[in-house]
């Protein structure tokens, strides 16, 4: 499988944009991004860009066998895992996106879980997470509340732009979840 890269065209055109939720009943992960970037837009698939570290953490983890490439991503229903974003339409920044527009995206979440099953909803993105659920305190890793029949989990935003997790550290902290979805 090769990587699909959008022209400059189709990035411009990319905004407000959806990208489909991969998701099946009772996945042991639920995985929910912030929102699709410009670069997921424009290709319809999860994490996308180039220099993205969620494939690669998924893989150091664990949680799949062998890299696997956004355009495998229906490939993640056969681990138990699955995507979803709080926010659906495509940005060029998480910062595009309003509060009020978060905290909704909670809520949808909450009735994604609700109706699908996951053991473990894992949001990547740690203010956005406060922001959706109301929660400035939270910290990554295990959360007390659930979501819809959930445990929740807390992960940090894999974009290549967060220099506070390396790879390394987000392989780490994807694998203790892993762990705890084990078990």
């Amino acid at each position: 499988m090769t990587e699909v890269k959008p022209t400059a065209t189709e990035l411009a055109t990319a905004r407000g944009r959806t990208v489909p939720d991969v998701i099946a009943p009772g996945l042991r992960v639920l995985f929910c991004g912030i929102n699709p970037g410009l670069y997921s837009g424009a290709t319809g698939l999860h994490f996308a860009r180039p220099g993205n570290r969620f494939w690669p953490a998924l893989q150091r983890s664990g949680f799949t066998p062998r890299l696997l490439m956004p355009v495998e991503q229906q490939a993640l229903l056969e681990c138990g895992l699955g995507i979803t974003n709080i926010v659906e339409r495509t940005t060029a920044k998480a910062s595009d996106l309003d509060d009020d527009e978060i905290r909704a995206g909670g809520e949808r979440l909450a009735r994604k879980a609700e109706r699908w099953n996951p053991a473990f909803v894992a949001v990547c993105g740690l203010s956005a997470f406060r922001v959706a659920f109301g929660d400035r305190a939270a910290e990554v890793g295990p959360q007390e509340r659930t979501l819809g029949g959930a445990r929740l989990w807390l992960l940090p935003n894999p974009s290549g732009l967060n220099a506070h997790y390396q790879i390394d550290d987000l392989a780490r902290v994807f694998g203790e979840l892993k762990v705890a979805a084990l078990d």
